[in-house]
């Protein structure tokens, strides 16, 4: 029932700005309706002790394909529903289903299932809108995506994109393309978060494109450039560009494997938690045990092989995808780079919310916002996951 009365109580609140010790939250029609320092009896409210474990705002995965044996591009309601409830039993409240680079006729056919699953959904984490990875791409810094599809950007197709779905909410791809500043512009006229990606810019281009648009880079350190020469001459990469301009935002794949603890915690000191999100980039592998499994769709996807914690391709030469949960990312933040745990909450809870245009409604326990609401251990394991008031998991 979404309009049920809940009351939270006995919790430490992790607020925007600090922790509140045995506090009480009181949701009602599916939004925060009170937070309290202390107890507080509301009549006719379903109870539920959190054991003076954590309450947090809930987990928003800006950047992940699947999910729980599913993924995205599969094309069906099925697979779009069943990465939302994997994820949500991690922690994950809201998400942005990401499609790989593709066949247009692929994209086509995925924007009606979307819109499709997204009134469905009920069981797992919300669906915030669709994040198109790809195709202009640089095929240099192509990393798992298709070279098949890797193109230039050309205003009538991507119009025509667009012409399919009023869904996509941010669009990732490599400035230095020619047709790319065009591009970002267009998408930032349209309100779509423009993202640097799978990119061999220099700092001179990227400082190009904040001017036409794009505001965020997409997982930072993967496939991208970093300091460089070209005759004899050194220029400066993506990376760097990251670190010196303030202006951009970045997401990073915390799983503890495609950037170890030294990288995290240089991200963390350069940047710092209002402008990083954590992100899963989660393949359909996320949830599961360790073995065989498909990058991309069924039909059309690579075979991988998940060890270690992480996908590889089969000859193990390169990362082929993460396997991470949003909690997993949490728990790597504060135990392996040693962050404070109100900052790795802020880097997926209102950081995102505030790349995404969503902070209104979403990324803080505030009263009047959306009650997107987990509990968690000190060990980072979710015992709940409430969505706009509907309780998706209670193990209490």
């Amino acid at each position: 029932m979404r309009n049920m009365k809940i009351q939270l109580f006995n919790g430490r609140i992790i607020t925007p700005f600090r922790i509140i010790d045995n506090g009480t939250v009181l949701i009602e029609n599916g939004k925060i309706a009170d937070i309290q320092n202390g107890y507080k009896d509301y009549k006719d409210a379903l109870k539920i002790d959190v054991q003076n474990n954590y309450i947090s705002p809930g987990f928003i995965d800006m950047h992940t394909h699947g999910g729980g044996g599913y993924d995205f591009m599969d094309g069906t309601v099925e697979a779009f529903l069943g990465a939302a409830r994997t994820h949500a039993l991690h922690g994950t409240t809201s998400m942005v289903p990401t499609a790989l680079t593709s066949s247009n006729d692929e994209l086509f056919q995925m924007f009606p299932i979307y819109r499709q699953a997204k009134k469905e959904n009920t069981n797992g984490a919300q669906f915030l809108g669709l994040h198109l990875e790809g195709p202009y791409f640089s095929m240099n810094q192509k990393g798992a995506q298709d070279p098949r599809y890797i193109r230039t950007p050309k205003r009538e197709e991507y119009e025509e994109i667009l012409k399919h779905t009023t869904d996509i909410i941010r669009w990732s791809a490599a400035p230095e393309l020619e047709g790319a500043m065009e591009f970002g512009r267009f998408l930032s006229q349209k309100g779509i978060l423009a993202s640097i990606a799978h990119s061999d810019a220099i700092y001179e281009e990227v400082v190009e494109a904040i001017e036409n648009g794009y505001s965020h880079i997409t997982h930072l350190y993967s496939a991208m450039s970093g300091v460089m020469r070209k005759n004899a001459y050194r220029y400066a990469g993506i990376i760097e560009s990251a670190f010196l301009l303030d202006q951009l935002t970045v997401e990073i794949i915390a799983d503890g494997i495609h950037l170890p603890a030294s990288l995290l915690q240089l991200i963390y000191r350069q940047k710092g938690p209002g402008r990083i999100a954590l992100i899963t980039d989660s393949m359909r592998a996320a949830g599961l045990p360790s073995g065989e499994s498909i990058l991309g769709s069924l039909k059309d996807g690579l075979k991988v092989i998940v060890e270690d914690g992480v996908a590889k391709l089969p000859d193990r030469s390169a990362f082929a995808g993460s396997v991470a949960t949003t909690d997993r990312l949490v728990r790597n933040m504060v135990h392996l780079a040693g962050v404070p745990l109100l900052h790795a909450v802020q880097m997926i809870t209102s950081t995102p919310a505030q790349i995404c245009g969503v902070y209104k409604d979403k990324g803080s326990l505030t009263i009047g916002k959306d009650a997107d609401i987990i509990v968690f251990n000190d060990q980072i394991q979710i015992k709940t996951n409430i969505v706009n008031g509907h309780i998706i998991v209670n193990s209490l």
